[in-house]
């Protein structure tokens, strides 16, 4: 079987730290989320290649990325776009995906931007014990929050009902970016997008499939995020480091504290401030602050400012008088 990984958004909302760099690329502790995937798929042997679906726009990017690592199964596979509005959907992006790579076998597909705690080798124990199109589920415990994703209802592991982003949620069990589909199953993406079917949210396609034939769930327990916002990147962040700070070696540290759940990256210098909850890229200087939950980008230098929630972009200088 082969495995697309999706990785071809632009990210608007974690602007403008995600608007030159992929945010598959957002460290998460020592890792980044991507990279994590890639891990697990290289150590299935059942997975034969792995497509890295992404845009005209980041193909550079995620060519250096892999020309630097040891993994063999990665090829880029790229999407005509620079721009998010010009993107085709994802399911219009898998389809064009599958007829351009010209996938004929069982497709693992995870998007490069979702934290999950489970391994992805017990999801395709599943995938193969069922034999049908496979989603994963798992509960968000709110639902307000359900609103947002795909409801699923369940007897079993069968799929009894799926309604992408419902108005009333009677559950708070969701489906996430991650799907497997039989090979036979692959030419539907084609007959779905002929019927003139929303090409966007994966979940309309999962709907239209469960409607016409079985469909099973893989749910699991433990953490799992979503990574579209600053606040979602944030939380990852803190399940990941779980209270602990990451300090590069080459960072300098003068008279600052660090709280919980801080990462600061390769040759930023903190002075006579306190972090928390926060992540500081490279080469970024913070002096004299009180910082809490915020995302301060590279070569930025803040002074003299106490903030929280802050998403501060590349090269910036900010600085307040005493």
């Amino acid at each position: 079987m082969d495995a697309v990984v999706l990785a071809g958004g632009y990210a608007t909302r974690l602007w403008p730290i995600t608007k030159h760099r992929p945010k598959m690329f957002l460290p998460i502790g020592s890792e980044t989320v991507i990279d994590r995937i890639f891990a697990e798929l290289e150590a299935d042997d059942r997975i034969e290649t792995v497509y890295v679906s992404t845009n005209e726009r980041f193909a550079p990017d995620f060519r250096e990325h892999l020309q630097a690592t040891d993994y063999e199964k990665p090829q880029l596979s790229i999407e005509e776009t620079t721009a998010e509005s010009e993107k085709f959907g994802v399911i219009g992006a898998l389809a064009q995906l599958v007829d351009r790579e010209g996938v004929e076998d069982d497709l693992i597909v995870l998007a490069g931007d979702n934290l999950i705690s489970f391994d992805v080798s017990e999801f395709v124990d599943f995938f193969e014990s069922r034999g049908t199109p496979t989603i994963a589920a798992y509960d968000v415990g709110s639902r307000e929050r359900a609103k947002s994703y795909g409801l699923v209802e369940l007897d079993g592991t069968a799929v009894t009902n799926f309604q992408e982003k419902p108005a009333d949620p009677q559950s708070t069990l969701v489906s996430i970016a991650t799907y497997a589909f039989p090979a036979e199953s692959l030419s539907h993406l084609e007959t779905y997008l002929a019927g003139d079917n929303n090409p966007d949210e994966p979940g309309w396609f999962i709907q239209w499939l469960q409607e016409r034939g079985p469909v099973h769930a893989f749910t699991f327990d433990g953490a799992w995020f979503d990574i579209g916002t600053p606040e979602s990147y944030l939380d990852a962040v803190r399940w990941a480091l779980d209270g602990e700070t990451v300090v590069a070696e080459d960072a300098t540290l003068v008279d600052a504290t660090l709280g919980e759940n801080v990462h600061v990256m390769a040759g930023a210098r903190i002075e006579d401030s306190h972090v928390q909850n926060s992540v500081v890229f490279p080469n970024a200087t913070i002096r004299n602050c009180d910082v809490r939950d915020s995302i301060i980008d590279e070569e930025t230098c803040i002074e003299n400012i106490d903030f929280s929630g802050a998403l501060v972009g590349a090269h910036t200088d900010l600085s307040a008088t005493n």
